[in-house]
C-alpha cells in the first residue's frame, strides 16, 4: 500500500463506527422519527481496538432498536487491505412484522451458499449493498447488480432492495489523478443502478443513475408466497436426502485468558505434604566419588542423583 493509501486507510478507520455508539444512536433516532426500518452499510470497529475493521450492515427497526448486524464474510480484492473476515454468526435474518429481512454485501450477493443460508431462514425482503463502481478492468457494476439481484430475487422469492453507493465532487477531487479516471467515474453506465426487484425477478423501481436519491415501491408480500408454491428451494422443491448445507456459526476467538489454579499459602500439597505456595530452596553440588551432581532440597533426607 502506498503512503497515500495508508493515509486513506487511517482516515477510514478514524471514521469507522462502534456498535453501539453515538453514531448508531443518531441512526436509531432517525428510524424512530421516520417510523422506518434502516439497513445501513458502514465500516465497523470493535470497541477499544485500533486496527481492524469489518464491512458491516446494521439493521435497525422502526422503533429505533438495533436488531443486529451482518459482517461481510470475505473481503474482496482491495478490501482485504483494510477489512477482516466477518463473523459467521451474522449470516442470518431478522424478524419483523412483515417477515424475516436479510442483507448481503457486494460480491456476497452472488455467493450461492450464503444466499441459500438466508433462503433457508425464509427471507422475504433482502437488502443488497454495493459500492459506487467496480475496477475499470472488471465488469460494469451497473450490469452486475441487475443480473445478480434479479437472480437472487427469483431464487429466494424475496423482494430485493439493491442500494448502490455514490461519490460526490469532493471525493472525486480527492481521488482522481488522471482525466481518464474522472471520465470513468463520471460515466453513468459504469456506476449506480439502485433498484427494487420483485420475487419474479422484475425491476419495479429504478434503476437510478450515479446520483443520490430515493426509490419507492408498493409491494405485495403474497407475490413471494405464490412464487414459493412453485419453487421453494429450501422446502418442497428440494431433496434433503440428496442435498444438505451445514453452516458453522462458531467463530473462535483469537485470544483466550485461561485461568490456572490459585494455590492457597499455607495449605498442604496432597503429593508432598509440603505447604503449597512456600518457597523450596534447591542446592546443586557434587556427590561422592563416581556420583553425578546432586540436587539437594532443603528439608529432604536424601540428595536426588542426576
Amino acid at each position: 500500500m502506498s503512503q497515500k493509501g495508508f493515509g486513506y486507510a487511517v482516515e477510514l478507520f478514524k471514521n469507522s463506527v462502534e456498535i453501539p455508539s453515538p453514531a448508531t444512536d443518531a441512526l436509531c433516532q432517525a428510524a424512530r422519527d421516520a417510523s422506518a426500518y434502516i439497513v445501513m452499510g458502514l465500516c465497523e470497529k470493535l470497541p477499544g481496538t485500533n486496527g481492524t475493521m469489518y464491512n458491516t450492515q446494521l439493521f435497525i427497526d422502526r422503533s429505533g432498536r438495533i436488531l443486529g448486524k451482518h459482517q461481510k464474510l470475505m473481503p474482496t480484492i482491495g478490501e482485504r487491505l483494510v477489512h477482516t473476515v466477518g463473523d459467521a454468526a451474522t449470516l442470518r435474518t431478522f424478524d419483523t412484522e412483515f417477515g424475516p429481512i436479510s442483507g448481503l454485501i457486494c460480491g456476497e450477493n452472488s455467493n450461492l451458499l450464503a444466499i441459500f443460508t438466508l433462503l433457508a431462514q425464509s427471507t422475504r425482503i433482502h437488502v443488497s449493498c454495493w459500492p459506487h463502481f467496480f475496477p475499470p478492468h472488471f465488469s460494469k457494476m451497473r450490469d452486475v447488480t441487475f443480473f445478480a439481484c434479479q437472480s437472487l430475487a427469483y431464487q429466494t422469492k424475496a423482494f430485493v432492495i439493491s442500494a448502490c453507493g455514490t461519490i460526490d465532487d469532493e471525493m472525486l477531487r480527492a481521488h482522481v489523478v488522471t482525466p481518464e479516471d474522472r471520465a470513468f467515474l463520471e460515466d453513468p453506465t459504469m456506476c449506480g443502478g439502485s433498484t427494487i426487484i420483485s420475487p419474479a425477478g422484475k425491476i419495479i423501481a429504478g434503476p437510478m443513475g450515479p446520483e443520490e436519491g430515493i426509490l419507492y415501491a408498493d409491494i405485495d408480500l403474497e407475490e413471494g408466497m405464490r412464487g414459493k408454491l412453485v419453487h421453494d428451494f429450501a422446502g418442497h422443491y428440494n431433496r434433503a436426502d440428496v442435498f444438505q448445507l451445514n453452516v458453522s456459526a462458531m467463530t473462535p476467538p483469537i485470544y483466550n485468558l485461561v485461568p490456572g489454579p490459585s494455590p492457597t499459602i499455607g495449605s498442604l500439597s496432597p503429593m508432598s505434604g509440603q505447604p503449597e505456595g512456600s518457597a523450596k530452596v534447591l542446592e546443586v553440588g557434587a556427590g561422592g566419588p563416581g556420583d553425578g551432581p546432586a540436587v539437594h532440597a532443603k528439608g529432604d533426607a536424601e540428595p536426588v542423583r542426576r
